[in-house]
């Protein structure tokens, strides 16, 4: 961490990085100055204490483990299974970087170790549905959201009948069960931004003309409004879903939303509560769960499941 970080690292760092007491934090850091006479240490301008390790001392002693390589092969096939073509490629380049450091002698060992450990882990590409997306499109919409350039697409609403050129200020991707595109019409300063499926656009132009983004504006606290990807404002509010006893146990190994608190019941049943939008995809995801689970709020989503209910589910997800 002190080498791969260009203004050192903290005490706090080493805290939260490994989870230690303030005073194993210090220890650690006291030992690191004690192994490394390298160690440059310095006070920034908040007056902490940063500690920094030039990278040199540390080449003998860094190996890649097959673990490690393996990981990233699984990141990589994750992120195709996504439909993120394009970042997939970009981590088996870093792959190929890393890789490229290592000893020959090393490599050769550390090659069939790993090749080992993906065949008894079961780190390989699983068959399934995925989101199709081309190449060329997706390479586009990268190249417009990284230097805010406007962005032309030929794009078919559901509810079109054929597709409009439509010019938009792109500000991120919505990775789900399908692949949304999150953007305001270029033209149109007073329009929020708005969700469009990735598998609905059919052509994807990167401008020269550039967009100013919305300071205020934030992908992560956004997306965090869905239960899914897809979001309506107006489905926005509290949800209330009630796992019966026998289902609570395998409920409390799930995190429903980063928002959700949870509550167990005297009857062994549990309640979780969060807020979020996106009716038609908790119903796609509750179906799974058959009656093991009740909705008691909100009641549009409770109408929406109440004939889907199955009682012969044999297991649960």
């Amino acid at each position: 961490m002190a080498a791969a970080r260009h203004t050192g690292i903290t005490l706090d760092d080493v805290e939260n990085r490994f989870s230690v007491s303030k005073r194993t934090a210090q220890r650690m850091l006291h030992t690191l100055e004690m192994k490394f006479s390298e160690t440059i240490t310095s006070l920034d301008d908040s007056g902490r204490k940063r500690w920094r390790l030039p990278a040199a001392p540390l080449r003998d002693l860094l190996t890649l483990l097959p673990d490690e390589l393996a990981a990233l092969d699984l990141a990589v096939e994750t992120m195709k299974r996504s439909g993120l073509t394009i970042e997939a490629e970009q981590l088996l380049t870093l792959r190929e970087k890393v890789m490229a450091l290592v000893p020959r002698a090393k490599a050769a060992r550390l090659e069939t170790d790993h090749e080992a450990l993906l065949e008894a882990q079961g780190l390989a590409a699983r068959p399934g549905p995925r989101p199709k997306i081309d190449r060329k499109i997706a390479a586009a919409i990268a190249e417009a959201i990284k230097a805010c350039l406007i962005l032309e697409v030929t794009y078919q609403a559901r509810n079109e009948s054929q597709a409009t050129v439509r010019r938009l200020a792109p500000y991120g991707l919505l990775t789900g069960i399908r692949r949304y595109l999150v953007a305001r019409p270029a033209d149109d300063k007073e329009t929020l931004v708005r969700l469009y499926v990735m598998e609905r656009i059919s052509d994807a132009k990167a401008t020269s003309e550039r967009f100013a983004r919305d300071p205020s504006f934030n992908l992560k606290a956004f997306a965090h409004r869905s239960f899914g990807v897809f979001q309506n404002p107006q489905e926005y509010g509290e949800v209330v879903w009630r796992f019966s006893p026998r289902a609570a146990a395998h409920a409390r190994g799930f995190e429903f939303h980063p928002s959700q608190q949870a509550e167990d019941q005297p009857d062994g049943s549990l309640i979780v509560r969060f807020k979020a939008s996106g009716h038609l995809e908790m119903a796609w995801y509750l179906y799974m769960w058959g009656a093991e689970v009740e909705i008691l709020e909100p009641a549009a989503l409770r109408e929406m499941v109440a004939d889907h209910r199955r009682t012969d589910f044999p297991g649960l997800p």
